[in-house]
């Protein structure tokens, strides 16, 4: 285990002004996507898809590192170079997604165990010697009457850190991500409680494993009222509610927090890391990006699968990541969206 690569790949991973795009769409979640523009979900188009993105020119300023899906991590650009080797050669970090998803936690209705540890230690090397530095595993996390559960939380924790350990072990920077659904009508502060338990567990698991907390990231979900609920927190409450909660559960050794943007909209996602950034208070780890939709929607449907498109969903593309590279750094402005 090399700690000093651990470490500074996870530091470039959080640089200031640059975020993470989560590309790794599973092959039927990117088909229902493509289904909201009329496209076909073949390898060739899921392929020239993921290109425009990585070869958008100057994306390399705002992104610091792509998590990639198992097919794409073997797939090329139009000119034949492998997308890892591309993304290197830009100084963007190339990473992969491990976990096989979340499935139905045995006897606990409505609850989820994410699953993919079998296997995973040749998977990892494998994957090294295909390019990528960095991993993702997501576990999910519903809140709900008498939700989450004590096991659902326990067993989702412990094998984050088990899947840390292994990526540490091959050299891969692990990503945990312990996301916790904001579906509901819970209200913010049900949303807050949650998220420090479940954090809690979480680097307790880890330092069970002995993960070496400088060589990870943290991509976890933003403290917010639950979407159905009638009682939305506004954007301050949201930021001052989110660092607080890590301020209590994230240890300071942790070099980047990477927010996931779950159901939000690309803008309030964005509106929401940059008042996060722009509060006066103690915050020892990078605040940043790892989304996926909140960076490609507006992208894909610029795009709609046809190849005339390609330089105006690469400008949508760029923009989105423009806005969130300045909200790392809290400077953001609303007149951004139009300029």
């Amino acid at each position: 285990m090399n700690l000093e690569q651990l470490e500074m790949t996870a530091q470039g991973m959080a640089a200031p002004g640059r975020g993470i795009l989560a590309a790794d769409e599973s092959t039927p979640t990117i088909g229902k996507r493509f289904d909201t523009i009329n496209t076909e979900s073949t390898e060739e188009n899921r392929r020239a898809y993921r290109d425009l993105l990585l070869t958008a020119s100057g994306m390399e300023e705002y992104i610091s590192g792509v998590i990639m899906y198992d097919e794409t991590i073997r797939q090329s650009s139009d000119d034949g170079t492998p997308f890892p080797q591309l993304l290197s050669d830009k100084g963007v970090i190339p990473g992969i997604k491990v976990d096989m998803g979340a499935k139905a936690l045995a006897g606990f209705d409505g609850e989820k165990v994410t699953e993919g540890l079998d296997g995973l230690r040749e998977r990892l090397s494998e994957y090294y010697g295909l390019g990528a530095r960095f991993a993702k595993w997501r576990a999910v996390i519903t809140i709900g009457e008498d939700l989450p559960s004590y096991a659902c939380v326990d067993v989702n924790t412990h094998a984050l850190a088990r899947y840390a350990a292994l990526c540490q072990e091959a050299d891969i920077v692990p990503i945990v991500e312990p996301e916790i659904l904001m579906d509901g009508e819970h209200t913010i502060e049900t949303s807050f409680e949650t998220t420090v338990d479940v954090l809690s567990a979480l680097f307790e698991a880890l330092a069970d494993m002995d993960v070496f907390l400088e060589g990870t990231i943290l991509k976890p979900n933003m403290v917010l009222s639950g979407y159905d609920s009638s009682d939305q927190a506004s954007v301050e409450e949201v930021a001052e509610a989110t660092v607080t909660c890590f301020q209590r559960s994230v240890p300071a050794a942790v070099p980047g927090i990477c927010f996931l943007s779950g159901g939000q909209s690309d803008i309030l996602a964005t509106e929401h890391l940059n008042a996060m950034n722009q509060l006066a208070t103690e915050k020892p780890w990078k605040l940043s990006f790892s989304y996926g939709r909140a960076l490609q929607a507006a992208a894909l449907t610029a795009w709609r699968g046809e190849a005339s498109n390609v330089a105006a969903a690469q400008s949508a593309f760029l923009h989105r990541a423009k806005c969130n590279g300045a909200a790392t750094i809290g400077g953001y402005a609303p007149e951004m969206e139009s300029a």
